[in-house]
């Protein structure tokens, strides 16, 4: 007996340690997996130490890493849907807003601009004028070209400047501009013209411009002291339609255009104040030796006259040398 409870001994000592460990084993697989991984894992706040941090350029990006910022978060379906369309909000009730052009209190209202640009300056005074009924007037300014003209028409007193370009007018007469002192420029090209009365044009005390080429003049009527431009190319001028000495007093000339005409000399004296003259195209055969320079002033310098045009004459210019000694620049022609 003494025997088997010795080697009942060990086996006695197990069951006592089954009894013991039975309640540990018995736990939950879940509490268990929790319990361990608390002991295993601890908080990771525990040891972190603020009171020493510092964040500068150099560390920030450890600190932070950006270049997955997309991947961090998924914005999907957050993304607020944005609509295209007109912001403004909508009108009152068209039918309080006046109409344009209509009138409030006796005020009229002005009209919106046109797509073709901004509105024309006002109209002369005297827009009853058949001027103005005919032509465009702006401001001063009368355009009258390829309206079918057959003569001047009856113009503003404060007209400053009249195209009436590629007409029918035949004749000038002289009451056509009669009490137009501001009249400037005159530009008549391209009409039917033969023939302009004497006064046409000399009583205009603020003309500076007068321009006639491509007409059938023959000849040219006096010119008021104004001048300072004539342009009467492409007609049928002769010598013979020159009045004597027809360029002398005229002080403000500057440039003279008479060129493709049926001229047989220069019209001499010429003016100080001449800059330009075209005389290309003439019958010009023959000059004077005091053409252009005084021949008993040797020490004479012409500065101004500069632009001198009688190509397409039968002239010889190098027959004429003490012409043009006083000129800045030779004559454009033929010198052989």
């Amino acid at each position: 007996v003494a025997l088997a409870g010795r080697r009942m001994c060990p086996l006695g000592w197990l069951g006592l340690a089954a009894l013991c460990l039975g309640p540990l084993w018995a736990l939950p697989a879940e509490e268990r997996r929790r319990e361990e991984k608390a002991k295993a894992d601890p908080s990771p706040y525990e040891n972190l130490d603020l009171d020493n941090y510092e964040l500068t350029l150099d560390n920030y990006g450890e600190i932070l890493d950006l270049s997955n910022y997309e991947e961090l978060y998924d914005y999907g379906e957050l993304v607020p849907k944005i609509e295209v369309g007109t912001l403004a909000p909508r009108p009152r009730d068209p039918e309080t807003f006046p109409e344009l052009g209509e009138t409030t209190a006796g005020t009229p209202k002005l009209q919106p601009p046109s797509a073709a640009g901004p509105m024309p300056p006002v109209p002369i005074p005297g827009q009853g004028l058949p001027s103005c009924l005919l032509c465009l007037c702006l401001g001063t300014s009368v355009y009258c070209d390829d309206a079918g003209l057959e003569q001047i028409p009856a113009l503003a007193p404060d007209t400053e400047y009249l195209y009436a370009r590629f007409n029918r007018i035949g004749a000038i007469r002289a009451g056509d501009f009669r009490g137009l002192e501001k009249l400037k420029r005159i530009d008549l090209s391209g009409n039917s013209i033969s023939r302009a009365d004497a006064d046409a044009f000399r009583p205009l005390p603020s003309l500076q411009e007068l321009l006639l080429p491509e007409n059938l003049l023959t000849a040219l009527p006096e010119l008021p002291r104004s001048i300072v431009r004539l342009d009467a190319r492409l007609n049928r001028i002769a010598s013979a339609g020159l009045q004597p000495e027809a360029f002398r007093d005229l002080s403000q000339l500057q440039f003279l255009h008479l060129s493709d005409n049926q001229l047989d000399f220069i019209p001499v004296p010429l003016p100080e104040s001449l800059r330009s003259l075209h005389l290309q195209n003439n019958n010009i055969q023959t000059m004077h030796e005091d053409t252009f320079c005084d021949s008993q002033d040797q020490g004479q310098i012409r500065r101004a006259l500069e632009d001198i045009r009688l190509d397409g004459n039968p002239i010889n210019l190098s027959l004429f040398p003490n012409a043009f000694f006083c000129l800045p620049r030779l004559p454009t022609g033929r010198f052989s």
